[in-house]
């Protein structure tokens, strides 16, 4: 990892223009055009984008069921704004549960989408 710009996480720098560029522009395409919308990551680095929180803030804010990835250490108002919200619903991957969670994440959006049917 050579980036030479961009703000420092640890070892490496964010590349913001391509974070702005791919990354919030495909979360917003998911917005306009999918039925769920994905996020992995919404981590430290990620957070370093205004243009990514705001397309992760409409994906919330849209009628789409949205599955996200929140690293632990992250912290920001947007995410303060994800985990209190009454329809949020975070599930902690653990050593425990990490080979069998997709199937709790299948099951879940299959009930949301049965519901709106």
């Amino acid at each position: 990892m050579n980036q030479p710009v961009g703000p420092r996480v640890g070892k490496y720098r964010v590349n913001l223009s391509d974070l702005n560029a791919i990354g919030a522009n495909s979360i917003l395409n998911a917005v306009a055009e999918a039925d769920i919308v994905v996020v992995d990551e919404i981590g430290p680095m990620e957070l370093f984008s205004h243009a990514f929180k705001e397309a992760v803030f409409q994906s919330v804010m849209s009628n789409k069921p949205m599955m996200g990835t929140i690293h632990y250490r992250a912290r920001d108002p947007l995410i303060a704004a994800i985990i209190t919200r009454k329809d949020s619903e975070i599930l902690e991957v653990t050593c425990e549960n990490r080979e069998n969670l997709h199937n709790t994440l299948i099951s879940r959006i299959v009930q949301y989408l049965q519901r709106l049917s």
